[in-house]
């Protein structure tokens, strides 16, 4: 039984075109917009606790400044490496849900309205942006293996004759 070496990305003959579209999709509008959003989100969950006045939860405030940390390096790598770090985007989408639910999780019975109403209005952004994100993602891969799929027979999608 011969066994073959899994083949590796660098060697994909179309490397190059899929970098350039991924470093084209990073410089549209609205992955700008999603990015820079989403970095003023994770900073505000980082800072939010001494923003905000979490009292005496000083566990959730920890957790706060670690997730916002996360979550603004999460989102904040699209502009400078996309191709390598889009999948970052569904772990963006888990912090925001965790930011969610942390006041009930981490600091049990929460009877500050304000912390659970700013974790809770922060951490649905967070989902949002991650989603968006992922959208804009997926849009790009699909039309890259249109693509892809098309050229192999000769012709080329509209949607590669597009971004072209």
């Amino acid at each position: 039984m011969t066994t073959h070496p899994t083949p590796s990305i660098e060697q994909h003959p179309d490397l190059a075109e899929m970098r350039s579209r991924f470093e084209r999709a990073t410089s549209t509008p609205r992955a700008q917009a999603i990015e820079s959003l989403a970095l003023l989100t994770g900073l505000y969950l980082a800072v939010s606790p001494w923003i905000v006045g979490f009292d005496g939860l000083t566990t959730l405030a920890v957790c706060n400044l670690v997730t916002g940390i996360a979550y603004a390096l999460c989102m904040g790598g699209f502009g400078s490496a996309y191709e390598r770090t889009h999948a970052m985007a569904w772990a963006a989408c888990a912090i925001g849900a965790w930011t969610i639910v942390a006041p009930w999780v981490v600091a049990g019975s929460v009877d500050t309205t304000s912390t659970i109403v700013s974790n809770v209005i922060v951490g649905a952004v967070a989902l949002l942006l991650g989603l968006a994100m992922t959208a804009v993602n997926s849009r790009l891969t699909d039309r890259t293996r249109t693509g892809a799929r098309l050229r192999g027979r000769g012709r080329r999608s509209p949607d590669v004759e597009a971004m072209s």
